[in-house]
């Protein structure tokens, strides 16, 4: 790898900037050290989607391509994060040092994020507007400074409890900011984002791409497996109980019972969608500070068979989150940015492959998403749009819609607001 941070040099190739929200977590780290490791021939593809033979020939940005940067509320340097989750086994052994100038590269691109619960630093008149202004101000400033063709925003941030009234959550701050600097958007969280009332109209009118939400990369993926199989196979389920065992900055997101709530709420509608109801049990969230990066699901299924013959089905899943997580956060940059260039809009309900809650309309089993996203690689290799266009605007701003025409979509000068800015708890742990 090089020696030295990577800057802007000519190309033929179009690069694409991948924004962060949660730019200094685990599940953010694993994935930019991961992107330098994969592109540098230093370690396999594995758990990529977008790097199958399917994927081949649709046109997505070479993970070559992809410059990272983001928002953080943590002041923790990259490199020194990932020889945290390399010490925990997460990264291998060695990687931090590999891909240490693409670590230090990203790093200097990561931006003060916010606002903290309580934060009143921003001062009275610090609107939720000027917290959008700021930061589209900053993606659009990493767009221009590195002369990309376009970026994606992805939120990888903890899981923040659902908001209470009708003000916007940090999520939704930011998911405003990705439309107003023209962006594409994917919520790799269930945090609320895009899922709030106030910027309904946002959505709908920025003319950019977006997807979520909730990353399906563990228990969830196996119930949306099971699930079908028992609906397919006349299985009569009674019950479905589950209990989450994990550490990190997730674990201790999701001890507050708001944000379980808010994770939960995904994995119920999983089974709710494949069954058609929702059986009996629930999924219990417990924080184990000595797990680290590591999970286990355990699942417990009771079902009736022939003639009322009472049986059950236990699952333990053991893995790590932040693993199984980054390739599809890659997956889905790339998957966005070629959906932007061609000249695709709105909610990507064909991507609801990767997704607990995804937007639009589409099937629950993972079966038939996997098909619809076949069909949307289709799309991307046939043109959803003109193949010419890259989206990038003669200001730096990437994408086509009439961000300026709602209340959060107007789009004011490159000028970042005043006053300094604080995060959500944006690194946690998995997120």
């Amino acid at each position: 790898m090089s020696a030295e941070p990577s800057r802007p040099t000519p190309s033929t190739t179009p690069r694409f900037g991948v924004w962060l929200i949660g730019a200094r977590g685990s599940v953010a780290t694993t994935a930019i050290a991961g992107c330098a490791a994969v592109a540098g021939g230093l370690h396999p593809p594995t758990g990529m989607i977008t790097e199958t033979p399917d994927f081949a020939s649709c046109g997505l940005p070479p993970l070559s391509s992809l410059v990272f940067g983001g928002h953080d509320t943590v002041d923790c340097p990259l490199p020194k994060r990932a020889e945290h989750l390399a010490a925990g086994g997460v990264l291998p052994h060695g990687l931090p040092s590999a891909v240490h100038a693409e670590l230090v590269a990203a790093d200097h691109e990561i931006r003060p994020g916010g606002p903290l619960p309580g934060d009143t630093d921003g001062g009275p008149d610090r609107t939720d507007d000027a917290w959008i202004d700021a930061f589209a101000a900053d993606i659009r400033d990493f767009v221009r400074r590195q002369d990309l063709a376009g970026a994606v925003v992805v939120n990888v941030a903890s899981t923040e409890p659902a908001p209470a009234d009708g003000s916007l959550p940090p999520s939704s701050l930011y998911a405003a900011a990705a439309l107003r600097a023209g962006c594409a958007y994917v919520n790799f969280t269930p945090s609320t984002g895009l899922h709030h009332p106030a910027l309904t109209a946002l959505a709908a009118s920025a003319g950019v791409p977006y997807a979520g939400r909730d990353g399906k990369t563990g228990q969830t993926l196996l119930r949306s497996v099971l699930g079908p199989m028992f609906a397919q196979r006349a299985l009569a389920v009674r019950a479905w109980s589950g209990t989450n065992l994990l550490g990190g900055g997730d674990g201790a997101a999701l001890a507050d019972p708001a944000a379980a709530a808010a994770k939960n709420a995904g994995k119920e509608r999983v089974l709710t969608d494949t069954l058609g109801a929702a059986p009996e049990g629930e999924v219990h969230i417990d924080d184990v500070p000595a797990l680290g990066d590591w999970k286990t699901a355990w699942d417990h299924i009771a079902f009736d068979g022939f003639l009322g013959a009472r049986m059950v089905l236990q699952t333990t899943w053991q893995g790590c989150d932040s693993a199984l997580a980054a390739p599809l956060v890659l997956d889905l940059a790339r998957l966005a940015a070629r959906a932007q260039q061609r000249g695709l809009t709105g909610p990507l309900a064909e991507l609801g492959f990767y997704f607990k809650d995804p937007v639009g309309d589409g099937p629950a089993s993972l079966g038939e998403q996997y098909a619809e996203l076949k069909r949307f690689a289709g799309r991307l290799r046939d043109g959803g749009g003109d193949p010419g266009d890259t989206g990038v605007r003669a200001d730096g701003r990437t994408g086509g819609g009439a961000a300026g025409s709602e209340a959060y979509g107007t789009a004011p000068g490159d000028r970042a607001a005043d006053g300094p800015r604080h995060g959500a708890g944006d690194s946690g742990g998995r997120r």
